[in-house]
């Protein structure tokens, strides 16, 4: 059923659009803009039971909460990144949306770098 919604939702929005397109091209983008973000908003409201579950594996299995919360900031970034990007190449800027793309992938690696120093600090204690 939630399926139905988002797919309904984003028709609307793209009709609309197209409508506005032919009228006044320049509300276009605003409108895909804000209905982007109002698919956005209803898709992560959603997602709240499924964090909680993580959440709870997490505090079951003893995992450094920090290290869940920066996996969560990494999924977060992918995910505005590439929305940020879609609205950049949608409006006809596609250097736009390289540049933002290559400053996404570089704060994932500065976020996931305590990632990376934990693992590598698991291992040589193992050894």
């Amino acid at each position: 059923m939630e399926l139905i919604k988002v797919i309904v939702l984003g028709v609307v929005i793209s009709f609309v659009a197209v409508l506005l397109k032919q009228i006044k091209p320049e509300y276009a983008i605003i409108c895909v803009v804000v209905g982007s973000v109002i698919l956005l908003g209803y898709i992560l409201s959603s997602l709240t039971g499924v964090f909680d579950f993580f959440l709870n594996v997490v505090n079951k299995t003893g995992v450094n909460e920090s290290l869940f919360y920066v996996i969560l900031k990494i999924i977060g970034v992918g995910y505005l990144i590439e929305f940020s990007a879609g609205v950049c190449i949608d409006s006809g800027n596609t250097s736009i949306a390289d540049k933002i793309t290559l400053a996404g992938k570089i704060i994932i690696l500065l976020i996931g770098f305590p990632v990376i120093t934990n693992l590598f600090n698991m291992i040589l204690d193992m050894v």
